[in-house]
């Protein structure tokens, strides 16, 4: 006896595991339920999706047993092949998401522990300006190239450093290398009673 019935499986669209479960039913019929299940789709709602339950003479499901579950069979594989999908899809996009995390928190670290340095030096450098240490404080203060986002406030820092550590101290040697006004008045006084004293002397 040739049924088909193997052949006509195997033209199913499925994926997973197909299973029948055949029951005598009342007056000669036949309960037929047909669950597809995919192992390979870790979504705990496929549990949810129904057996597919027909109730129906052996006469009927030689006739339309087929044409009854091709469409639900292959609907519902395509349901569970998506959630499988979906499943992974989102799983990358945690990834994606946790390392885009990471990345911008690694970011902010950086950030912070450069503005940490970065007022760390300037700190030094308010301190050694107090302390009158302009050519020192000058030094300490953090170089443009580290820091180039605070290139403007480093120039100006600088600017404002070496004019009071340059000008100052160049006065300073022009005023110790002038002699004062009144030692030489001094000396010319003394010079001038002594020259006085000793024409005297010689009338």
């Amino acid at each position: 006896m040739n049924t088909n019935f193997f052949n006509q499986i195997q033209q199913l669209d499925f994926t997973g595991v197909l299973q029948l479960n055949i029951s005598k039913g009342a007056e000669n019929n036949l309960i037929v339920s047909v669950l597809l299940n995919n192992e390979q789709c870790g979504d705990n709602a496929k549990k949810l999706i129904p057996p597919l339950t027909f109730n129906a003479t052996p006469q009927e499901f030689d006739e339309g047993f087929f044409e009854q579950i091709t469409t639900p069979i292959q609907t519902i594989s395509g349901v569970m092949v998506d959630m499988e999908k979906f499943l992974k899809q989102m799983e990358e996009v945690k990834k994606q998401s946790a390392m885009e995390k990471e990345k911008s928190e690694k970011a902010k670290k950086e950030k912070e522990a450069k503005d940490k340095k970065y007022k760390e030096s300037m700190a030094k450098v308010d301190e050694l300006e107090k302390e009158g240490k302009h050519r020192e404080a000058w030094m300490k203060v953090p170089d443009i190239t580290e820091f180039p986002e605070k290139a403007d406030e480093i120039r100006k820092r600088k600017t404002s450093l070496s004019d009071k550590f340059a000008s100052p101290s160049l006065f300073g040697a022009m005023e110790e290398a002038t002699p004062e006004p009144s030692k030489v008045a001094e000396v010319t006084e003394d010079y001038s009673t002594d020259e006085q004293d000793e024409e005297e002397t010689e009338y």
